[in-house]
């Protein structure tokens, strides 16, 4: 428990927020509070702003009052949800109404926390983004020399934005280690599941895709655990 506890607080490091909440001084102090959780924060006083943010920069978890100026923030996240059925939605509001309460059961939440906030109440509700994120495949994943793989669209980009190729055996395989970075692999459960075909499912073959993938996302990126298996290192 306390191993998936530590690894969604490293997942929620790398993920970026968007924060909206009209009054400053809430925002501001809020703001300091998620920075000491995660490494980006985006504040947004309204929903136009929120969008603007969201159409020029990626956002992992979405966390919103509900009384805002203009629109309130379950119309907004109803909006989301008709293009993003995925992402995180932390809610807060200052009251327990029912026809909130009501509305808001049907966005799929990750919670709905009443203000004022405390933080082990915040980091608990940012751990369960967190870990939806990573049952989802949905997060950013960082290698060497600024490499960015995206689980959610199967996208590896280098520094520069740019598109790298990878091919069907590499993208199984860097999905398998992907979704097992926890624990080292053992040679035999990743050619069970590359590998459809037993007699293709060599140790040459085995050891060349991953020199291949290595080459494409760092050499440090894969350990080998000798005698055991191999690991991801994110």
């Amino acid at each position: 428990m306390e191993e998936n506890i530590k690894k969604y607080h490293e997942i929620l490091k790398k993920l970026c927020i968007l924060y909206i909440e009209d009054e400053e001084n809430i925002r501001k102090n809020m703001k300091k509070v998620l920075l000491l959780l995660c490494n980006d924060v985006y504040e947004a006083s309204d929903i136009k702003n929120a969008k603007e943010i969201l159409e020029e920069n990626r956002v992992d978890i979405i966390i919103s009052d509900i009384n805002l100026p203009e629109e309130n923030g379950l119309d907004f996240i109803e909006d989301i949800r008709q293009i993003d059925k995925k992402i995180p939605v932390i809610l807060l509001s200052a009251y327990t109404e029912t026809n909130y309460l009501l509305k808001a059961t049907k966005l799929k939440l990750i919670d709905y926390l009443t203000k004022p906030v405390d933080f082990d109440t915040l980091n608990n509700a940012l751990i369960k983004c967190a870990e939806d994120i990573y049952d989802n495949g949905m997060f950013i994943l960082n290698f060497e020399n600024g490499i960015e793989y995206n689980v959610l669209n199967k996208e590896l980009k280098d520094i520069n934005k740019k598109e790298i190729k990878l091919t069907s055996k590499e993208l199984l395989l860097l999905d398998y280690l992907t979704k097992n970075n926890s624990r080292v692999i053992s040679h035999d459960e990743l050619k069970t599941n590359i590998w459809e075909d037993y007699f293709e499912a060599t140790d040459s073959a085995l050891k060349n895709l991953l020199n291949k993938l290595r080459k494409k996302i760092g050499k440090e990126s894969i350990s080998n655990i000798s005698g055991v298996g191999y690991k991801l290192n994110i």
